[in-house]
């Protein structure tokens, strides 16, 4: 269980998430902006959650395999850490003035597409309570470390800030990397069995 929380914390990316936060509820005062971040992870653990349990069920209705999965998953999460280590657009250009419901904060940011697809995975090779503790631990750990978000980015300064964001694209390439190759390897399993 532990294994599979600390894949999907580094798949939310909440180090990266700091610096698009904040630039994102710069107009909003830090206790308001504090109870967004909690609303917005607590959606997004609704999300991951649904994923775990019905996931699967959307699959088989959508006639999807496993490997076709993995391999969009990791092709989604290679593209999100490419613009994590090359940020030459960011995602959100100018701030909020009003708190965002849902997107882009619940989703795409915290549950997005590979945390999603993540979480599927989990549900079809384990207990759905294992992966359901996972999420709630990653989830409960990546809400801690958000809403410190403005504690955190003064202290690391902009330029900490983004490179820890940087680190963390690397290790989300080599995971999206292991994705691809696991889909590729489950897709010529299937071809020859």
């Amino acid at each position: 269980m532990v294994s599979i929380a600390i894949l999907l914390f580094l798949i939310m990316d909440p180090f990266g998430n700091l610096v698009v936060l904040n630039s994102l509820l710069a107009e909003i005062p830090v206790a308001r902006r504090r109870l967004v971040i909690l609303r917005e992870a607590f959606i997004a653990t609704v999300i991951l959650l649904l994923a775990a349990f019905f996931g699967g069920y959307f699959l088989d209705l959508l006639g999807l395999q496993e490997h076709s999965l993995r391999l969009a998953g990791g092709i989604v999460l290679f593209l999100i850490a490419l613009g994590m280590l090359f940020p030459s657009r960011r995602m959100i250009e100018e701030p909020a003035t009003e708190a965002p419901l849902i997107v882009p904060i619940a989703m795409p940011l915290i549950a997005g597409p590979s945390a999603i697809s993540m979480v599927i995975l989990f549900s079809e090779n384990h207990a759905n309570s294992i992966v359901a503790a996972a999420i709630l631990l990653a989830a409960g750990v990546s809400a801690l470390l958000l809403v410190s978000s403005s504690v955190i980015f003064s202290f690391l300064g902009r330029r900490g800030a983004t490179a820890l964001e940087r680190l963390m694209g690397m290790l989300l390439i080599m995971l999206s990397v292991q994705m691809i190759l696991d889909g590729i390897n489950a897709y010529l399993d299937s071809r020859v069995g």
